[in-house]
């Protein structure tokens, strides 16, 4: 369905016992025996001094003291966490505080963290080695389940990351098109490749940066831009560029500028552009497949493109990635075909278990259907409490997949996501973190739910926010 819409404790027991015997009157009479109980509840104190210390050591070894840029709460303020641990819909710090978990490493961990199935069966698989660099019987099982999940998809390559999948596609329909322009949208994250490091979202937003250093005019010539959920905008774009689009890619719903669904209309009239100038659509899944949906944003909507590009969930927590699409623009690929493309671990038996392991709990009946019950009273219990704190606030879902702005909106695109005030999210997030919710680190980024998640996850994410609500 598609909508728009703690702390721990310390306790301390104290034990007193007298024996009161009457004076005046001489008694056989037992002793009673009078018990105090002084009981003591104290919140337990809020401290990443670890954490700090971790990431000072950190930023001495790795540029800004990580490994992908988010990470390091430049948008929100304060002290990153360093994790320690993750199990179910809950993660621990080093530092001892224990969260409820809405980003769920970015996606994948939508049947929940370090889950038990998973683990057993990659511990079977370990067992025969980690890697082989050669064909193996899970990648024919994996590739059956997605090709027979995904409405697009015929055959598929898999390769390790979402970036690399996009790199992929993006090689792909300029190899069978024969054109070089693609069109892609404001906002919209399709990995850290040149070519669509052009009005990017995801880290690049959340950093405020313009288009990267580094990037040469000449690999982002090829690429345009325009509003998402602007059909004459991409109309015009290929007015001026007749004969020259190879394809659009798009997010089917926004996740790197915050949560934006399309509008009712808009997938629908891309479809039909791309098909009138012969050129091709490409869905970037990455986020949205087998998450909103377990055929991804295309059965969701009923919109079939030419190629889509996966990841995240795929892999259950594992470096995985795909492409694919229709067979004939498939069969293009290398060895079938010219166009190369290869991995050292692309489809490794790890990342091809847990994948496995993913998709069939979310085969199960109902499991979209509690995605969405529990994310639907999530944004609508957060949105409740923003009018009720007096915040202007606006948000959605659709199934495991949400986000909320501090704007009044309608939000349809990047530029009306940037009218959120980021500062007052800065000061919500850091107050949530302290409430033991984690979310995104930033305003441009869509949160997740997951099968772990229980309803009372869910009302002391709630309860918390109000909280928070009432302070910032």
């Amino acid at each position: 369905m598609a909508s728009t819409i703690s702390g721990g404790v310390v306790i301390g027991l104290g034990l007193s016992c007298s024996t009161k015997l009457s004076k005046s009157v001489p008694s056989t009479r037992p002793c009673r025996l009078s018990v105090k109980m002084a009981v003591s509840i104290e919140k337990k104190t809020f401290t990443l001094q670890k954490s700090e210390e971790a990431f000072n050591a950190a930023k001495e070894l790795m540029p800004g003291g990580v490994n992908s840029p988010v990470r390091a709460f430049k948008s929100v303020g304060g002290q990153p966490i360093v994790i320690d641990s993750v199990k179910g819909s809950k993660m621990q710090d080093i530092d001892g505080n224990e969260y409820i978990d809405y980003v769920g490493s970015w996606g994948p961990a939508i049947i929940g963290h370090a889950d038990d199935e998973v683990l057993a069966a990659l511990s079977e698989t370990m067992k025969k080695g980690t890697s082989f660099g050669a064909p193996c019987l899970l990648e024919n099982v994996l590739a059956e389940m997605v090709i027979s999940a995904v409405p697009s998809i015929e055959m598929v390559r898999f390769v390790n990351s979402g970036t690399e999948a996009c790199m992929g596609a993006l090689r792909l329909v300029r190899a069978y098109t024969g054109k070089s322009k693609i069109i892609k949208f404001e906002g919209c994250y399709h990995g850290h490749a040149d070519p669509f490091l052009v009005k990017a979202g995801s880290g690049v937003a959340t950093l405020g940066l313009p288009d990267s250093p580094g990037v040469p005019k000449a690999a982002t010539a090829a690429t345009l831009t325009a509003p998402y959920n602007d059909i004459a905008a991409v109309e015009k774009l290929f007015n001026e560029n007749k004969g020259d689009v190879a394809a659009i890619i798009l997010e089917p719903v926004v996740g790197n500028s915050g949560y934006i669904a399309p509008k009712p209309e808009f997938l629908t009239a891309i479809r039909k552009i791309t098909k009138d100038n012969d050129a091709l659509l490409i869905f970037d899944e990455v986020m949205t497949g087998f998450r909103i949906s377990y055929g991804g944003a295309q059965e969701y909507f009923g919109i079939t493109p030419d190629v889509t590009t996966l990841g995240k969930i795929i892999g259950g927590g594992l470096p995985v990635g795909a492409y694919g699409g229709r067979r004939d623009i498939m069969e293009m690929v290398a060895p079938a075909g010219p166009m190369y493309q290869a991995g050292t671990l692309s489809g490794n038996p790890l990342a091809m278990t847990a994948g496995i392991h993913t998709l069939k709990r979310l085969q199960k009946p109902g499991a979209y259907e509690y995605l969405d019950k529990i994310t639907n009273q999530l944004v609508t219990g957060i949105l409740d409490a923003g009018k009720k704190t007096g915040h202007a606030m606006c948000g959605g879902y659709i199934n495991g997949m949400f986000g909320f702005f501090f704007t009044e909106g309608p939000v349809y695109n990047f530029d009306d996501a940037k009218k959120s005030d980021t500062a007052k999210f800065a000061r919500f997030y850091q107050g949530m973190l302290e409430e033991g919710v984690y979310l995104a680190p930033s305003q441009f980024e869509a949160g997740f739910t997951g099968l772990a998640h229980t309803s009372e996850d869910i009302q002391k994410t709630i309860d918390a926010a109000e909280k928070v609500l009432g302070q910032i």
